[in-house]
């Protein structure tokens, strides 16, 4: 096969043993260790097409690496053809048209840094080093979900490689129904070789940043969020989480390794608008730390890269909420008080605004109404992993009750009951699509949709 793709592959072509091989197997979850029988590291569209066309006249069965994020490792497989887009980096910002389009192989930090330099940004995660890829074909949630609506509502057009190796340019005109199922419905119908995205006016400087309090006060803080989050204005991202404290600058010494409850929000409109509707919240519980300031959009995207790092060995299963009730926030305290690793945590994203404006058929990605997407994430130095996994289940076995789904982009290993709850009564056009475009399940490696051949 090696040889076969090298007459056509104008990218770099690596096996086993060979110089960049590891480092270019490696993905973001350290707890993943994989070896792919070649990797195509591509040079552009066409390096996309030859490789799948190769993979599937010799049988081969293939993986597609962007930012290599998801925590299941879907980027790479024993034995397989790894697709990795990670060179094709090319990026273009139209500020007229306030659109920009990035290759496959784009991390956020990269679009990010290129939309900010005309003060415009698009709805983009949490971490600066996820692939812009896989992020947006899953949905995409992010800080400015609630003003701009999720990645997926911001996609215009989408250069597509099918399971035939053909090239393919979708966009709500060329093919309707496929469009459609590309947003929200992961890498499950072709390789995106580019995407291109409508922008909104963001920055450079909005008002974000953490906020902490003892973990006791979680209920009092809660309860002042479930309440102003469902008519908050749009321009006010929120997160949520509860941990241990980690041992950063803004957090006072004697607090570091004891459990805390925290916000991260997000103001993207007036800073004095923003300081104001911001500030009842400081006058609840023991306020601990208090960061949230004008900052530039950029440092915001990355501000959370430091408790995500590249190696660290992850695991995480995650809900879909209605609303945060008093048994949900039972849950998350006890759950604090058990863990495993100083570095696991519950993280939560306040839905509504914008992105619950959305119809709820107009993209595949699931639930849109008012509420909260919850995840708990075991995170551990390399090593043994049995009792942080353990932890996430009971966990969110704890909080199944309560859900009404989950996100596509935050399942792991629910295998087809998960890709049933993310897609609900939505699966079966995407089945259908899927019947279409990838029979034989050549993509398979991803939340799957399974053709109905049972491929």
């Amino acid at each position: 096969m090696f040889d076969k793709l090298r007459g056509d592959f104008r990218g770099a072509l690596l096996r086993p043993g060979e110089e960049g091989y590891d480092e270019a197997r490696r993905v973001w979850n350290g707890a993943i260790d994989r070896r792919p029988a070649l990797i195509a590291r591509c040079a552009g569209a066409d390096d996309v097409a030859t490789a799948v066309r190769c993979a599937r006249d010799n049988g081969m069965p293939a993986t597609v690496k962007g930012g290599g994020h998801a925590v299941a490792g879907h980027a790479v497989s024993d034995d397989s053809l790894m697709i990795d887009l990670s060179m094709m980096k090319s990026v273009s910002v139209d500020p007229a048209a306030r659109t920009a389009r990035g290759a496959g192989g784009l991390l956020w930090s990269e679009l990010d840094k290129a939309t900010q330099a005309f003060g415009l940004a698009t709805t983009g995660g949490i971490i600066s080093h996820t692939g812009i890829g896989g992020l947006t074909l899953g949905g995409g949630l992010g800080h400015l979900m609630r003003k701009a609506g999720l990645t997926v509502d911001n996609l215009i057009e989408v250069d597509l490689v099918t399971a035939e190796g053909e090239r393919l340019r979708v966009d709500a005109d060329t093919d309707p129904e496929l469009f459609w199922g590309l947003r929200g419905g992961g890498g499950n119908f072709g390789i995106a070789t580019s995407l291109t995205y409508r922008l909104h006016h963001v920055g450079p400087l909005v008002l974000g940043g953490p906020m902490f309090w003892p973990l006791a006060d979680a209920p009092e803080i809660l309860d002042h969020i479930r309440s102003m989050a469902p008519d908050a204005p749009d321009d006010l991202g929120i997160t949520i989480t509860a941990r241990n404290a980690p041992p950063a600058p803004f957090l006072p010494t004697e607090w570091y390794g004891k459990p805390v409850f925290g916000l991260v929000l997000v103001w993207t409109g007036d800073l004095a608008q923003g300081q104001r509707l911001i500030e009842p919240l400081r006058k609840l519980g023991t306020l601990l730390a208090d960061a949230v300031r004008p900052v530039p959009y950029v440092a915001i995207q990355s501000m959370l890269d430091g408790g995500a790092p590249h190696g660290m060995h992850y695991y995480w299963k995650s809900h879909r909420l209605p609303k945060l009730s008093d048994e949900v926030i039972d849950v998350m305290m006890s759950g604090v008080d058990t863990l495993t690793s100083p570095f696991s945590q519950f993280s939560g994203w306040a839905m509504g605004g914008a992105a619950s404006r959305v119809p709820a058929d107009a993209t595949a990605v699931g639930e849109r109404e008012v509420g909260f997407e919850l995840n708990v994430t075991a995170a551990w130095r390399p090593g043994p992993g049995d009792a942080h996994v353990a932890w996430v289940r009971e966990q969110w076995e704890a909080l199944r009750p309560h859900s009404v789904g989950v996100y596509a982009n935050f399942l792991s290993d629910e295998d087809a009951a998960g890709v049933a709850a993310a897609y609900g009564s939505r699966l079966a056009r995407l089945t259908a699509l899927k019947d279409r475009y990838d029979p034989t399940n050549f993509f398979r490696h991803n939340a799957n949709v399974r053709p109905s051949g049972g491929a």
